[in-house]
């Protein structure tokens, strides 16, 4: 493999590429009317336009990225995360033009895809699943069948897709019809599939997901596990490797039960399964993602293993090198997803001119940008500017670093979830690894915020003015003529 192409942009089309650079391969970006000058683009050895700024147009093209694609003599295709990573199709289309989709085969994207394709893939394989029906529902009636039997509350959930679209907590029999057609309604608009299935909701969940690696070979690696559990709608912001509250014991299960999921579907490549795991620290398959995930990064630092290097290598046919007694857990890591969204006015979109822009560096900090001074951030796309991490010997380590991490990352024209993230790295609960997926509905409002930014302000103030009195009191001798 000579020649890649990303086909993605921002901070995860440069993370590839320094990877494929270290490798010796050439790359190619892509680039819409909107990132004709993004950084990924001057980063690349080659680039290509692919459209107009909405992804409709450009991104999610997957016909004119492989033509594109054919032109320049490109081995294979990356796709990062989100536009293309998770397209069946799309993986399809590379399959037959002879291009590498470094990533799983299309007919294991098409059945993790479905999440009840996916419990139908692993229901043989002992793999435990949260109470309630694997197949489609469309007659409330029969849900509050299925209600009764399993206990409320529940949860109505679209089949396909994700980030909390097509998804509603029933608490009571009498809002099942309601909360049912919102969700249906929502599904199809969001998916183009308004499949709903029922399941048992877990109260006090926490989001834990496993890393997995597969080769062409039959070999199934795990690589531990991250915690997810802070997110704001459904969507992850902050993320940790490894988990507080796991023991031994069910880290190994979690991996064993991860390593089956993949081998369900012959799965190749990374990818990374979800599990939700309750207050007894019993786990329950989620859903699996089939692509490398936007927080792998605190897994990295963790293992010491470049994954970008090892799906590549994958796609190029090789054999994994790596045994699984070989990983270990060195160290922890935190991850912030630093968004241009304003947390003081429910986490909506914050776009505008980046006037400052400068990056905190030092030991154990990680930057993975795809921003500069200067840049507007496009409306178009994922807010995403960047992801910070940090990595420390132990777990308060980490998390004090990604206080003065945060507190060093200066950035002016847009709001950002960054004071979010310190709030959470202080805050008792995230600290003692006493929290769920819950964090944000029980802990986080804007005035609790706002209350630390006046507080910060006050002890600013009072520091300013200790220092002017001691200036003041300290002997000033007359200049000499």
């Amino acid at each position: 493999m000579k020649k890649i192409l990303i086909a993605n942009r921002g901070e995860i089309a440069i993370r590839v590429m320094k990877t494929a650079r270290k490798m010796g391969i050439k790359t190619v970006a892509i680039y819409s009317e909107a990132d004709r000058n993004a950084p990924h683009v001057r980063f690349a050895d080659e680039a290509v336009y692919v459209g107009e700024a909405p992804s409709s147009k450009s991104y999610l093209v997957g016909d004119r990225i492989i033509a594109e694609a054919k032109k320049l003599n490109v081995d294979g295709i990356h796709p990062g995360y989100g536009f293309l990573s998770e397209n069946a199709n799309f993986a399809e289309l590379c399959e037959k033009n002879n291009i590498i989709f470094i990533g799983p085969k299309s007919e294991a994207i098409r059945v993790m895809g479905s999440k009840l394709a996916a419990k139908d893939a692993v229901k043989n394989y002992n793999i435990p699943m949260v109470p309630g029906v694997d197949r489609a529902i469309t007659n409330p009636k029969e849900a509050s069948k299925i209600a009764k039997e399993i206990g409320f509350p529940i949860l109505i959930k679209a089949s396909a897709g994700g980030g909390g679209k097509g998804m509603r907590i029933v608490e009571q029999e009498k809002d099942i019809e309601e909360q049912m057609a919102r969700a249906i309604s929502e599904a199809t608009s969001a998916f183009g599939d308004g499949s709903v299935f029922v399941e048992k909701y877990i109260t006090s969940p926490r989001h834990i997901e496993i890393q997995v690696l597969a080769d062409s070979h039959g070999n199934v690696l795990h690589f531990f596990e991250r915690e997810c559990s802070v997110q704001r709608r459904h969507q992850k912001v902050v993320e940790e490797a490894p988990s507080s509250v796991l023991t031994p014991e069910i880290r190994e299960k979690m991996g064993q039960a991860a390593i089956l999921v993949a081998k369900s579907c012959d799965y190749l490549g990374a990818g990374t399964v979800e599990f939700l795991v309750d207050s007894e620290l019993n786990f329950y398959f989620l859903e699996m993602n089939t692509r490398l995930q936007v927080e792998h990064p605190v897994t990295e630092l963790i293992t010491g293993v470049d994954l970008v290097e090892q799906q590549i290598k994958i796609a190029r046919g090789e054999v994994l090198t790596i045994k699984q007694g070989d990983l270990k857990i060195t160290g922890h890591a935190v991850e912030l997803r630093v968004y241009a969204e304003d947390p003081l006015n429910n986490f909506l979109p914050s776009v505008g001119t980046l006037s400052t822009y400068k990056i905190p560096v030092g030991e154990g900090i990680r930057v993975d940008n795809g921003f500069e001074e200067g840049m507007d951030i496009p409306i178009y796309y994922d807010p995403m500017l960047s992801k910070l991490i940090t990595y420390g010997k132990t777990r308060e380590a980490a998390i004090q670093l990604m206080i003065e991490a945060i507190d060093n990352y200066k950035i002016v024209g847009a709001m950002t979830t960054l004071p979010f993230g310190k709030f959470v790295c202080e805050h008792e609960a995230f600290r003692s690894g006493n929290f769920d997926t819950h964090f944000v509905k029980n802990y986080y409002t804007p005035e609790r915020l706002k209350s630390g930014f006046e507080n910060e302000a006050k002890i600013a103030a009072i520091l300013g003015l200790k220092i002017y009195h001691e200036d003041q009191q300290k002997l000033r001798l007359p200049l000499k003529n």
